[in-house]
C-alpha cells in the first residue's frame, strides 16, 4: 500500500472515533450504557462502591478508584461540585453526572 492510502485510512479512523465520542457527549443526562439500558436513580459518591460509581456517566474503573481515594483523603465530599477535584473530572463531565450524583442518602442507581 502506498502512504496516501494509509493516510486516508488514518483520517477516516480519526473521523469515526471523533464522531462516536461526539455522539456519546450529546446523549446527555439519560446516559445510555447500552442500546436498551438507561441509568435511573442516584449514586451517593460518599458511600458508593467502585461498581456503583461506574454507573455514573463518564466514570470508569480508574476514575471510580480516584473518587474513592479522594473521599478517603478528605473524609467525604461536602458537595457534588467537589468531584472536579478528582483527576479526569472537569466541568463537562460533572454536568453529565450531576443529575445522578448525591453526597447524602442511599444509592438507588440502576441500569434499566
Amino acid at each position: 500500500m502506498n502512504s496516501n492510502t494509509n493516510r486516508g485510512r488514518a483520517l477516516v479512523l480519526a473521523f469515526v472515533t471523533t464522531l462516536i465520542a461526539t455522539l456519546a457527549l450529546v446523549a446527555g443526562p439519560s446516559f445510555a450504557a447500552g442500546d436498551s439500558e438507561r441509568l435511573t436513580g442516584t449514586v451517593n459518591v460518599n458511600t458508593a462502591t467502585a461498581d456503583q460509581l461506574q454507573l455514573l456517566p463518564g466514570i470508569g474503573e480508574s476514575r471510580a478508584k480516584a473518587v474513592i481515594e479522594m473521599r478517603k483523603t478528605r473524609g467525604g465530599f461536602k458537595s457534588v461540585t467537589e468531584l472536579t477535584d478528582v483527576k479526569g473530572i472537569g466541568e463537562a463531565a460533572l454536568a453529565k453526572l450531576r443529575p445522578f450524583a448525591r453526597v447524602e442518602g442511599k444509592t438507588t442507581a440502576r441500569l434499566d
